[in-house]
Parts: structure tokens; sequence; C-alpha cells
């Protein structure tokens, strides 16, 4: 599947990308929105079509992959609540995520906090409002391009304690939405409660 391994593989590396394959169709997934690690399997998924003549082949959105929130995580992990911010977590569950995410000081890469606010916020609304505290200058800053604060970020003159707070506003705002359907729509609620349920298991 595009990986680093040997062709010396396992019956489990063999089966696994076969399995992630057959999810597809099991769900009846018209669309398949994942990470570009999942890309290989989801181009599997296209070319299966192809041999059975399926008329029907799911699309691909492949997006950019998270970093998960803690040091040392290039990617977030299902299995690991505090490594990602979720649909169903709620505004205080972003917030202490947020507050306790990796977040050096005048360091862009590797940090978490600045991928999701180049990755999720400035696309979704085009701009990023800081409030600053007094150890950065004080006032507001308004961003509309990602290296303008990632230079601002480096400089110093945009803190972690200005960052954190402003990010974690953004996701809830863009999170609301996704509360309110699972907390108005009683099916919605029930399947929210039933996945809750499930074991994660890495």
């Amino acid at each position: 599947m595009g990986r680093a391994d040997t062709d010396d593989l396992s019956a489990a590396q063999i089966f696994y990308p076969c399995m992630q394959c057959a999810d597809i169709f099991f769900l009846h997934a018209d669309i398949c929105q994942l990470g570009m690690d999942q890309r290989k399997v989801n181009v599997l998924a296209r070319e299966y079509c192809d041999a059975t003549k399926r008329k029907l082949k799911p699309v691909i959105l492949s997006h950019a992959m998270l970093p998960g929130l803690l040091q040392g995580q290039e990617k977030m992990s299902k299995s690991d609540p505090n490594s990602a911010i979720f649909m169903e977590d709620s505004a205080a569950e972003v917030a202490t995520k947020i507050k306790k995410a990796f977040c050096p000081p005048g360091n862009v890469d590797g940090n978490p906090c600045m991928e999701y606010a180049r990755l999720i916020v400035f696309p979704w609304f085009g701009r990023f409002d800081i409030p600053r505290f007094e150890k950065s200058g004080g006032g507001s800053a308004a961003y509309t391009e990602f290296a303008d604060l990632a230079s601002d970020y480096l400089a110093g003159s945009v803190h972690p304690g200005d960052l954190k707070p402003a990010l974690a506003a953004a996701l809830n705002a863009i999170l609301e939405p996704v509360r309110a359907h699972f907390a108005n729509d009683a099916r919605a609620a029930d399947l929210l409660k039933r996945v809750k349920g499930f074991k994660v298991t890495k």
C-alpha cells in the first residue's frame, strides 16, 4: 500500500488494507473523506470497482493530516483522546485540550496549535483574530494570512498564551452547529451515545 515495508509481510499486513477497502463498501460510502495516509486504500477501492464493473465509484476527498496535540505526535490518534479535537467534544473539552497542547513559544515548526490555525482556522474563517495579553503588547491582532501570524509568532509578539485561547474559541465556533445537531435531533443523540459506548483499541 505504498508504505516502506519489505516483501516479507505478515498476514495482518496483507489483510488490513483489504479490510479497510471492504469498510468503504460495507458502509455504502459514496465519499471517502480521509487523510492522505488513507489515499492508497481509497484508490484500491476505486480500482476494485473497475475490476468488478461496479458503476458507482467512491469519490476520494483527501485532506492534510493534522498532528497530535501533544509533543512528539506526528499525527492525531483516536486511541489517545488528548491528542485531537473530536467532533463531539464539548466547549470545555476543546478549551482544556488546547490549553494542554504542545505550543513552544517562538517556534512554528512542529507546533500543533499553529498547524490547526493554518489548516483549519484560516481556511474556515479567512482570518484569525487574536486578543493579546499585556506581555505581548496588549490589544488585539487580526490576521488574514497565516504567514503574517507565523512571522509575529516567531518574533514573540504573539505568545502561546495569546494563541491558545483564540484557537479554542475559533474551534468551538466551528463545532457549535455540530453540538446543536446532536442536542436537538433525537436520532443523532442516540447515535452519538452508541458511538461513545464503543471501546477504542489500538
